[in-house]
This record gives C-alpha cells, structure tokens and sequence, in this order.
C-alpha cells in the first residue's frame, strides 16, 4: 500500500516537473513576466532599427559601396546604388538581407553584406536618481543597468517601482521592482518616482 501511493506521487510529480519543462514555466513566478505595452520586459528582444541609429556597411570587394549610414526621420537609409532602403522597426539581418536582394537586380553577382549598429538611439531617465538625462543605448541595456549608468538612484527615490514611457507612446506604466532583469528599448524613458514616508 505505502508502495503503490509513493509510486502515484512520484508519478505526479513526475508529470509536474515535465509539464513545466514543456511549458517553458519552470522556475518562472507569474509576476516576474512584467508585460508592458504588449511587450514582456523581463526577456531580452532582437534589435529593431529606427530614425537616429548609425550603421556601418560593409560589401566585400567593393569599398565604394561600403561606409557609414544614418537612419533618417522617414526610417530609411540613402544607399549607393539602390537608393533609399526602409530599414525602420527591421532587424539588421533582415536588413542585410533586403540590401544583398536590391544589390543582386541588376548591380552584382553575389553581394556579401554586413551591417553593425555604430551608434544606438539614446533613452532617458529622470526624477530621483544621480545623474537624470539622455543616454546611449546599448545593445541588451537592462533598467537595472540605466539606473547604474545614472549615477544610482537618490536617497529620496522609491526603489521599488519605476514609470516606464515606451518608445512611441505618450503613457507612463508603473513598473514593479523584483529583482527581475527588465530589458529597454532604445527611446524608452524613464521616471524614477520619490517615495513617501
């Protein structure tokens, strides 16, 4: 008898632990999965391109073509040869992939391309922290590294909560502080709030 009910349990949690792994849940707690303006803070995203960042272009064999581009305000890129390419909310490789087509019609055999981010749009942070301003974005910056970048937080801030302004809205979403690593997005602002006592 004490057989057959340690085997049900060892059989049930069995079933739990891989129906966590199958689910991809396992040792995730619900509220650390902060999701704001359908995007999940607490996982790390692809970069998307927009107006301000500059790229380096490389075309293997042909330094004329190659050089260094802005993202203009319409969200796309002047190349030589092909024009005006919209490079706005893409992926550099997607990107890559879209110049190698344009140069193929009609300008080269087989293009070999690479695009690296030189400069990132920049983000913002303001209110109780030690240094408030504009500051450049890096690839995988976490809120958790905005604030460091900012000098810390104040002695007046609340360090449990931030407001968080994404990129293209006009709405702050107050963000919890769990301890979770929250990704940005180049563009985003920040406000760190003053806590009461």
């Amino acid at each position: 008898m004490k057989s057959k009910l340690r085997n049900s349990f060892i059989g049930l949690l069995a079933a739990g632990l891989l129906q966590g792994c199958v689910s991809g849940e396992m040792g995730v707690k619900p509220d650390e999965n902060q999701i704001v303006a359908g995007r999940v803070l607490s996982q790390p995203e692809v970069y998307r391109l927009g107006p301000g960042d500059k790229l380096r272009m490389i075309v293997f064999g042909e330094p004329d073509l190659s050089g260094e581009f802005v993202v203009d305000d319409q969200g796309s890129l002047d190349l030589p040869l092909i024009g005006d390419v919209n490079a706005n909310n893409e992926s550099l490789e997607a990107l890559e992939d879209r110049i190698i087509s344009a140069l193929k019609d009609g300008y080269l055999k087989e293009p070999r391309v690479s695009l690296e981010v030189l400069n990132y749009r920049p983000f913002f942070i303001q209110g109780e922290i030690g240094r408030p301003g504009e500051y450049s974005y890096q690839n995988g910056l976490t809120l958790q590294d905005a604030i460091a970048m900012a000098g810390g937080y104040s002695y007046r801030a609340d360090n449990s909560r931030v407001f968080l302004r994404p990129v293209g809205s006009n709405m702050e979403v107050p963000v919890r502080l769990t301890g979770t690593r929250l990704y940005l997005r180049p563009g985003d602002s920040i406000r760190v709030p003053e806590r009461y006592f």
